[in-house]
């Protein structure tokens, strides 16, 4: 049956402006795909992807869950003959899917541009300057402790100010994520797949094993070494949700359910004392998170002669996360040290970008954990499986 293609030029452009830049080198000779861990046995990524993104059959690729399937190992774009950088390529595509089904639209491109950078960041510091208690750069403006300690409480009222701020930044990316994913479940159904499980839940707690354990990132090759980064990181953003639900637990168990202080647990405002097993666990979190986006950036940088320096949508995300973990980390040391002059700005920056992390999560690269969990669950649902899954379960 003859099909006609209708290649999308512009798609095309997208996907090279996007950090495709050598899609064209591609000659199609299939190594990409020989050396590829991850890909299924039938149909393997990522050589068809480089020809619909060449011939820029952009509703192939999205419609499609393979581009997710793959983890960017970087074991293609290391032994490609023609330096085409098919991961490289296939990041690209992904970058442009988040953008084609995120909600509100605009706002994928803007995430996706440094020229918007300062406005994206302008939202956060003017909310929070409306909110705040006095001024950052003018310590005296600020209340004290009764000792005259530095409280942050007293500079940002966590029932008035941060608790409304971050909630609906909260809300706000939660709603649009679920919009984004339901016209991304909606494209991926339009592939034409056939179910082959009949239990989505039991699919989906499968795939989640899988993530918690990042069995795929160590098959590969080239970049094996950032699972571990990516594992401490992943498991660091782990234990500061749960350092916030805790702190929530002391906040309003106290004012609401009247838990009084017991043992070496101090319900009610903060600070609370190094001791406490909230801020013991809290540290410990945020330790791990500095030190593992350390490692995420050192094996980037000594990896990009073979798998590539990534882009702006990349770094972006990097920085955030390396922003925040620092200046948390610098806001509890400079409370300590009572240096009021740097401890307010410091925290008022970490704020800022905490605000900038989960508000425009659905449109950065934070957005790649839950648009690939939907792609595997879809892959798996629709018997879509890895070449290793196969084996596992014959040998099974």
């Amino acid at each position: 049956m003859a099909q006609i293609i209708k290649p999308d030029l512009n798609f095309v452009k997208e996907v090279i402006k996007s950090g495709g830049q050598d899609l064209k080198k591609c000659y199609q000779c299939s190594t990409c795909t020989v050396v590829c861990n991850v890909t299924q046995d039938k149909k393997p990524f990522p050589r068809k992807e480089m020809l619909y993104a060449q011939w820029g059959l952009k509703d192939k690729l999205f419609s499609s869950p393979d581009i997710w399937l793959c983890h960017q190992c970087s074991d293609c774009t290391a032994y490609c003959p023609r330096g085409a950088k098919p991961g490289e390529v296939l990041g690209a595509i992904r970058r442009l899917a988040i953008k084609e089904h995120s909600w509100p639209g605009f706002l994928g491109g803007l995430v996706n541009s440094p020229l918007y950078l300062i406005l994206l960041l302008a939202v956060p510091v003017i909310i929070l300057l409306i909110g705040a208690n006095g001024n950052p750069l003018n310590p005296d403006s600020i209340p004290r402790g009764e000792d005259g300690s530095i409280v942050y409480a007293k500079f940002m009222p966590v029932n008035t100010v941060i608790d409304p701020i971050f909630i609906a930044a909260a809300a706000f990316a939660v709603i649009s994520f679920v919009i984004g994913i339901k016209k991304y479940w909606n494209t991926l159904k339009s592939g034409g797949y056939e179910p082959k499980s009949a239990s989505l839940s039991s699919t989906f707690i499968s795939t989640l094993k899988e993530i918690l354990l990042h069995k795929q990132f160590s098959k590969c090759n080239v970049t094996k070494t950032r699972t571990y980064a990516h594992l401490l990181t992943f498991y660091a953003f782990v234990g500061l949700a749960i350092t916030t639900t805790w702190a929530v637990i002391y906040l309003y168990g106290w004012e609401l359910l009247g838990i009084q202080p017991f043992s070496v647990f101090h319900f009610g405002e903060s600070p609370y004392p190094m001791t406490d097993p909230l801020k013991i666990f809290a540290n410990i979190s945020a330790l791990a998170l500095i030190t593992g986006i350390t490692l995420v950036v050192l094996f980037r940088l000594i990896n990009s002669p073979k798998a590539g320096i990534g882009s702006y949508f990349d770094w972006l995300l990097i920085t955030v996360i390396y922003i925040i973990a620092a200046t948390g980390i610098l806001s509890e040391v400079l409370r300590l040290l009572n240096v009021a002059s740097l401890a307010y700005p410091v925290y008022f920056i970490h704020l800022t970008f905490v605000f900038f992390l989960f508000a425009y999560a659905p449109f950065s690269k934070m957005a790649h954990m839950v648009y690939r969990t939907v792609a595997m669950v879809f892959a798996r649902h629709n018997g879509i499986v890895s070449k290793e899954l196969i084996t596992e379960r014959q040998a099974s």
